[in-house]
């Protein structure tokens, strides 16, 4: 039986709906926007359908064509959005409430993290959020239309820059996010 390309665009957008949503959540952090940002993001993903590479893994595409939409929708919409607004209850980084100076204390540098990534440029947030998809250099370099090499540069400086980061934190005392 022949599978429908209406069928296999929706089959792959199900199997695949958890890179929509960590790019949306990523790059949108108001929630009336997410909902547009993700309408557009399939929108590009379906008008790109018969385009597809089969040489490519599906996710490999739906993350490069993802995150081409919400860097162009970031970039349009990012005067719009206070730096309070990535800080909401929807956070990919949410941590369950737990009073428990440990659960505090991961909860905290979580928030730390997640203020670092979203100070970053467009492409370096991409690529912290392909990295800590735990996906080889090899494929965030495919997504990226980067070099695998330019891909551990980044993130090693990117690392570095982190560590630092955390290092003024705790030398300067705790600094509440």
């Amino acid at each position: 039986m022949m599978v429908n390309k209406k069928e296999q665009f929706i089959k792959t957008i199900d199997e695949h709906k958890k890179i929509i949503y960590k790019i949306v959540n990523s790059y949108c952090p108001n929630r009336d926007n997410r909902k547009d940002l993700e309408q557009e993001i399939i929108i590009q993903l379906w008008n790109a359908f018969d385009k597809y590479d089969d040489t490519y893994k599906y996710s490999t595409w739906m993350y490069r064509i993802a995150l081409n939409v919400a860097i162009s929708f970031y970039r349009k919409e990012k005067k719009w959005f206070s730096k309070s607004d990535f800080y909401n209850e929807e956070s990919i980084f949410k941590v369950e409430e737990d009073t428990s100076e440990v659960e505090t204390e991961l909860d905290y540098h979580l928030k730390l993290l997640q203020e670092f990534i979203h100070n970053l440029n467009e492409l370096n947030k991409a690529l912290m959020l392909l990295y800590l998809e735990e996906k080889s250099y090899e494929e965030i370099a495919e997504i990226l239309g980067i070099t695998k090499t330019n891909v551990a540069t980044k993130i090693s400086r990117i690392k570095l820059k982190l560590k630092n980061e955390f290092k003024k934190i705790r030398k300067n005392g705790s600094r509440r996010v």
